[in-house]
């Protein structure tokens, strides 16, 4: 199934070594160490491979050998991320530049106070949003939902060495209490954000064509979207060379218990970004289900 089982790779030791380089020599010599990790990760994962390679050589038509190279820089290109997360995190925020492209539509949508959706996805490196929008004034609170399941050894490490997210979590519950928390907050004028990529076995999915090929999405964000009579913007930080990232903010139209538009609309977004940033798809699962 096009699923992801909400677990990524990677040991607390291994977390550790790249924070020290990350604080003993820079941001730029854990990106060398990087190239070992991802080159273990192109030789050993076998399924995650797969489901990179179908991406690039099947959805993307990049010739077999050039299909195999974007595996390789797919991964290194992932690592940076993450090692970037953590410097910012940990303070290292002038290291890095950043490039605005839509903030005017996240200022009219505070100016609005009816809260926001903000809809994502595995793309780029959405996590550090926040340290954007410290540059630029916008007073206001994130609130991410989003499943637990990541490994907590992993967590409590990062916490330990970064500076705390002002990012608030909702997490998604069985009982549905989670639909409270994000209407409580778009009552307060904060902005709701979900990733539109990823669904979970049991849960309620959305089937729409990308990259020419029929996936399946989570159903959740689209319906709760389109139901709730608040701005819905498609948001999207990507790296760029040198240390930089660049921020994107597209207003979405919404008809109202359209969830199915919204998505399509969603899809046509996503698309765009892929087209300009292939590398930067981070979806290592068999997205399209045609992996067997």
């Amino acid at each position: 199934m096009s699923q992801w089982d909400g677990k990524s790779k990677g040991t607390v030791l291994g977390y550790r070594i790249f924070v020290f380089l990350i604080q003993k020599a820079g941001v730029k010599s854990a990106y060398v160490l990087l190239y070992f990790v991802a080159s273990y990760y192109f030789l050993f994962l076998k399924k995650s491979n797969r489901a990179i390679f179908y991406y690039f050589k099947e959805r993307l038509q990049y010739s077999y050998f050039q299909s195999k190279k974007m595996v390789f820089k797919s991964y290194y290109t992932f690592g940076q991320t993450i090692i970037d997360k953590v410097s910012i995190s940990a303070g290292m925020r002038n290291k890095f530049t950043y490039e605005f492209d839509g903030i005017e539509i996240l200022k009219k949508l505070l100016a609005e106070k009816k809260g926001g959706v903000l809809i994502s996805a595995h793309v780029g490196n959405f996590e550090i949003a926040e340290h954007f929008f410290g540059d630029i004034d916008l007073d206001f609170q994130i609130n991410l939902v989003t499943t637990d399941l990541e490994h907590s050894a992993i967590k409590h490490y990062l916490e330990s060495v970064t500076q705390k997210s002002a990012v608030k979590f909702i997490i998604i519950k069985d009982d549905l209490s989670h639909i409270f928390e994000i209407n409580a907050a778009l009552a307060n004028n904060e902005l709701v954000c979900f990733t539109g990529d990823r669904y979970f076995e049991g849960t309620k999915s959305l089937s729409e064509e990308i990259l020419g090929k029929e996936a399946n999405f989570p159903a959740g964000p689209f319906l709760i979207a389109s139901r709730l009579k608040v701005p819905v913007v498609f948001v999207y930080v990507m790296k760029e060379p040198n240390l930089h990232y660049h921020l994107y903010a597209r207003e979405a139209t919404v008809k109202h218990r359209d969830e199915k538009g919204l998505l399509k609309e969603y899809v046509k977004s996503v698309e765009s970004i892929l087209q300009k940033y292939p590398l930067q798809w981070f979806n290592y699962f068999d997205f399209w289900n045609q992996l067997k």
